[in-house]
């Protein structure tokens, strides 16, 4: 008998078509990795009430000192708005200074207040236990293969850094 040419989905030509089963799908891979990781970031961090992105943005402006909204945005690699909006809860915490720029009036400049400094400290041991539960599955040369792999696609991508192109 013969068979049926496959095509590039694997699937066979004038069949069927087959979906692409999600548990081989890289998209919706990342995307159950990263609720998962919340989940536990959730769990080890819930009590200091930050989300991971604050915590992001948290640990960039302790990198940077200060830093714009447009900078910090970047960094984290997300678009202005949503940067902005997780700023302005953070400042209403009290754990970030958001003053305006002196050289350029639309400009926050931004940084950590004594009290985020603080809680960066007091976060950072939880942190770091939910970002090692996220690879916990994994023997630990393994997670430094995930690590670099994805670090890889993250460098072959620097055009898809964040969602402003969308927005802006």
């Amino acid at each position: 008998m013969r068979q049926a040419k496959k095509g590039r989905s694997g699937a066979k030509s004038g069949g069927k078509h087959r979906p692409w089963p999600l548990s081989q799908r890289p998209g919706y891979l990342i995307r159950r990795l990263h609720q998962i990781h919340v989940a536990l970031f959730q769990d080890a961090c819930g009590a200091f009430e930050v989300t991971p992105l604050q915590y992001s943005l948290l640990s960039a402006l302790a990198a940077r000192e200060t830093a714009d909204q447009t900078t910090l945005a970047a960094d984290i690699a997300l678009d202005r708005t949503t940067t902005t909006g997780a700023l302005k809860r953070l400042a209403a915490r009290n754990l970030v200074e958001r003053a305006v720029d002196k050289d350029d009036r639309r400009a926050r400049a931004c940084r950590l207040t004594p009290e985020g400094a603080a809680l960066l400290v007091k976060i950072e041991g939880a942190a770091r236990r939910a970002h090692r539960a996220t690879l916990g599955d994994l023997s630990e040369k393994e997670q430094a293969l995930f690590i670099e792999m994805m670090q890889r696609i993250v460098a072959g991508n620097p055009s898809r850094d964040s969602a402003a192109a969308l927005f802006d």
